[in-house]
């Protein structure tokens, strides 16, 4: 029988195949988490995260340094303040752990683009992402004024972009009219458009001591269930003015990557999460995967239409595969 097409010909050698490569992992699509600490000298590893470190803010500069060498050119900011109340005052504190980290961070790497989380949880002695009424219930209305607060802090800090991860109805329109109102006009939202209650926080809620005291977040966060109901999310935030949108957890969302993608014309990330994290380190570790898998991993939410990769693998793959 005589084959016309023949597939195997375009994986003859790695040189044809590198030059048919649909998709294409740069350094560039990288976003490195960090999560700072009050204290002075410390560079703790995380126990529910092998190779990833609380890090206090006297310890940023050499972080950020290392990472720019490698080519990473942005951060994700995460606080671990050290007095929590019910109203999570100290995240909008001028004087704050995130603001602090935020301000050298900037003066060791200027061209560094600093993004921070915007959310309540970790400032909150109850640990939920917002203002609790008197019934216990997170008010939403409520919670917009202080969100609003925290991304202002922020963006006086330095912070190029902030990424609000509370899932409040109509956060995007209220930070965007805040930050707007007090001159930050140039200021990007990175929007946690689409961001689902799921079991794969795990590991980040011990690093962040963040789980909630009582009950869970699925009357904020996306039922797992759901695909058409991110595009709503998604449509949303992108009527009220956010600059990027998101999806999280990645690994197993990949699907509702690619509707959002196919869907909106705005900047995607994704968020490989701490759980997603976790499995494939120990799966790298105990030997039963190569670690390969790792990049494997991260190009297949490229594949599926990420821009931007929110990953605690970003200084191992600036290393060894890009």
């Amino acid at each position: 029988m005589e084959l016309i097409n023949r597939p195997r010909r375009l994986r003859k050698t790695a040189a044809i195949r590198n030059m048919v490569r649909e998709t294409k992992l740069t350094v560039d699509d990288l976003i490195h988490p960090i999560f700072a600490v009050e204290g002075y000298e410390i560079k703790s590893e995380i126990s529910s995260l092998k190779d990833v470190y609380h890090l206090s803010v006297d310890m940023l500069e050499q972080e950020v340094n290392e990472i720019q060498n490698l080519g990473i050119n942005a951060v994700l900011v995460f606080g671990v303040p050290a007095k929590k109340d019910s109203m999570g005052t100290s995240a909008y504190d001028a004087d704050g752990i995130v603001q602090r980290a935020v301000r050298a961070i900037k003066a060791a790497a200027p061209d560094m683009c600093v993004i921070t989380d915007v959310c309540m949880c970790q400032y909150t002695d109850h640990g939920h992402c917002g203002i609790l009424n008197f019934d216990e219930v997170v008010d939403n209305d409520m919670t917009l004024e202080y969100l609003t607060k925290i991304a202002v802090s922020h963006a006086k800090a330095g912070a190029d972009i902030v990424a609000p991860s509370d899932m409040m109805d109509g956060r995007i329109a209220a930070l965007r009219s805040g930050l707007d109102a007090n001159g930050y006009k140039d200021t990007s939202i990175m929007s946690y458009a689409v961001k689902y209650a799921s079991s794969f926080y795990g590991p980040f809620r011990a690093a962040a001591d963040s789980a909630p005291g009582f009950g869970d977040r699925k009357t904020y966060q996306m039922d797992s269930h759901n695909r058409e109901e991110a595009l709503r999310e998604a449509a949303l935030d992108v009527e009220e003015g956010a600059d990027f949108l998101m999806v999280k957890p990645a690994l197993s969302y990949l699907d509702v990557v690619r509707e959002v993608k196919d869907n909106f014309n705005l900047p995607l990330a994704v968020y490989n999460v701490s759980g997603e994290y976790a499995m494939i380190r120990n799966a790298v570790d105990t030997g039963i995967m190569d670690e390969s898998v790792i990049y494997e991993m991260t190009m297949s939410m490229k594949r599926a239409g990420a821009d931007l990769i929110i990953t605690y693998f970003a200084r191992f793959l600036a290393e060894n595969y890009l």
